[in-house]
C-alpha cells in the first residue's frame, strides 16, 4: 500500500510517496536556470511537482509515464498545493501496485456484468438476444469491458467505468420507454450496450488511460462497426435492415458532426439513444466534481462545461 495518496497531501507536509509521472516538460526562470515541472497522479488524483535544482539531471533518470519515489515537501502556490522535490528515482513497475494509481468503480465489476446480461436476456428479439450473447461468449471482449475505462478525462474516467456508464444507460432506458409508445425497446439497449464497446481497444489503461494507437487513427465508432460486423456474422439470417439501424445508433450517438459523429440520429431509437447517453455522462461527470472539495459552496470551474456548480443546498440538506 502506497504510504501517502495525492488527495491527503496538505500545505506544508514532508512527502515521500510513489507516484506516477503523467506529464514531464521543462522550463527556464528569468535567470536562465533550468527546471522541470511534473504532473504525478495516483488513484486518488494528480498534483503537480516542481524540480528547481540540478533539474536538467534530475530529468534523465526518468520519463513520462514511470512510476518514481518523490521525496519533498508539499507547499501552496496560487491556491493550489505542489510538491517542491528535493528527490526522485525511477521505480520498477513490478515494485508497484497498480490499483494504487488507477481509480476504479465503487461498484463491483462481475455483479455488474450480471446485471446487464439479465436485462439483455430478457430481450425479445431473437437476433439481438443472439447478438448479445456472441458478445458475452467472448471471454476477451468481456474481460477488457469488465475493466475499460469510459472515458479519459470527462466521464467515467476510472477502471469499470465503461461498464457502469453502460448498465446505467440501459437501466434509463428501461425507464424512459414507459413514457412513449412504438418504441422498438430491443434495437435500443443493443445500441446502448454496444456504443461504447470500442473504447476497450480505444484506451489503454494498465497505467494512466491514454489513447492507443488505434484509438487515435480510428476511434471507437469505426472499431464498434467491426466488432458488430464480426459477430453478426456468426449468427444464421440476421436480418439486414436490422444491422443496418443498429450501426446507424452506434455512428450516429455522439449526435452532432462536430463531435465526431459521421451521421446525425435520424431514427426515433438513434435520437433517445444520444440524448441519454449524453445525460448519463454529464451528470456523473458533475456528480463526481461534486464530491470534490465538499466544503464549498461552489466547485471548481469546469472546463467542458464552461460553469462551476452550486453544491448549496445539498449541504443544508446533509444538516437537516
Amino acid at each position: 500500500m502506497k504510504p501517502l495518496f495525492v488527495a491527503d497531501i496538505r500545505d506544508n507536509q514532508p512527502v515521500d510517496s510513489v507516484f506516477l509521472v503523467a506529464a514531464k516538460n521543462h522550463g527556464v526562470t528569468k535567470s536562465g536556470n533550468g527546471y522541470l515541472t511534473l504532473r504525478l497522479l495516483d488513484r486518488s488524483g494528480e498534483i503537480e511537482a516542481r524540480v528547481w535544482e540540478r533539474a536538467e539531471q534530475v530529468g534523465r533518470a526518468f520519463d513520462k509515464n514511470d512510476f518514481v519515489r518523490v521525496r519533498g515537501q508539499a507547499t501552496q502556490y496560487q491556491g493550489k498545493v505542489q510538491i517542491r522535490v528535493q528527490e526522485i528515482a525511477r521505480i520498477d513497475e513490478r515494485e508497484v501496485a497498480t490499483e494504487d494509481f488507477l481509480p476504479r468503480s465503487q461498484a463491483d465489476p462481475e455483479e455488474m456484468a450480471e446485471e446487464l446480461k439479465t436485462i439483455l436476456r430478457g430481450m425479445k428479439d431473437p437476433h439481438l438476444r443472439a447478438l448479445a450473447e456472441a458478445f458475452f461468449s467472448d471471454q476477451t471482449f468481456m474481460e477488457l469491458f469488465k475493466r475499460a475505462p469510459a472515458g479519459k478525462t470527462i466521464h467515467h474516467s476510472y477502471l469499470g467505468g465503461l461498464l457502469e456508464h453502460t448498465l446505467s444507460l440501459l437501466k434509463l432506458i428501461l425507464k424512459v420507454v414507459e413514457n412513449y409508445r412504438g418504441i422498438d425497446v430491443d434495437l435500443l439497449l443493443t445500441g446502448g450496450f454496444l456504443h461504447d464497446s470500442g473504447k476497450i481497444y480505444e484506451f489503454s489503461y494498465d497505467r494512466a488511460v491514454a489513447y492507443t494507437d488505434r484509438g487515435q487513427l480510428l476511434g471507437h465508432l469505426i472499431m464498434e462497426i467491426e466488432m458488430v460486423d464480426e459477430k453478426i456474422k456468426s449468427i444464421a439470417d440476421f436480418p439486414e435492415e436490422l444491422a443496418m439501424l443498429l450501426k446507424h445508433m452506434i455512428v450516429s450517438h455522439h449526435g452532432a458532426l462536430e463531435f465526431g459523429s459521421p451521421k446525425l440520429p435520424q431514427t426515433v431509437e438513434a435520437v433517445m439513444l444520444h440524448y441519454l447517453d449524453d445525460l448519463d455522462g454529464k451528470i456523473q461527470s458533475i456528480q463526481s466534481l461534486l464530491r470534490k472539495e465538499p466544503a464549498s459552496r461552489w466547485t471548481s470551474f469546469h472546463r467542458a462545461y464552461e460553469r462551476p456548480f452550486f453544491r448549496g443546498r445539498q449541504e443544508d440538506d446533509d444538516e437537516d
